[in-house]
């Protein structure tokens, strides 16, 4: 019997892009995503790229970091929403303030998580944003 062609099935039906000015972080994340069979379907390295893949791959949610060149984060979430609002928007970034949460929650965005936090709160906020809840630090 032959093999089915195409890409590879992944138990969640989620499709995640992954934003990040580092390369590093970004092959870290995409790893404990396809660990847990979470489908990555890009990466990009700034905010206006991000854009750009949204409208042409269509994810389910954006993993975003705030802290960016050529587009932050914020300003690419706020972008996001407006133009796709479906798509469920992650912050991830080193910034730890009250203050940032606050204003993450305003850009549109359905979670926040700190860079510092281990890879199981990350794997939680992705799957309550999956699950049309936000995640965003007490």
């Amino acid at each position: 019997m032959a093999s089915p062609v195409g890409p590879k099935e992944s138990k969640s039906n989620l499709r995640v892009l992954i934003v990040d000015d580092h390369e590093a972080l970004r092959a870290g994340v995409r790893t404990v995503l396809e660990t847990h069979e979470i489908e990555v379907c890009g990466e990009a390295s700034n905010g206006r790229e991000a854009l750009a893949k949204c409208r042409e791959l269509r994810p389910d949610l954006v993993i975003l970091d705030i802290t960016m060149p050529v587009l932050d984060g914020l300003s690419a979430a706020r972008e996001i929403s407006k133009q796709l609002p479906g798509v469920g928007i992650l912050l991830l970034s080193m910034h730890e303030s009250a203050t940032m949460v606050n204003v993450a929650k305003s850009s549109g965005a359905r979670g926040y998580v700190a860079k510092s936090e281990g890879i199981g709160r990350l794997l939680k906020a992705v799957d309550a944003i999956a699950h049309n809840q936000t995640f965003f630090p007490n």
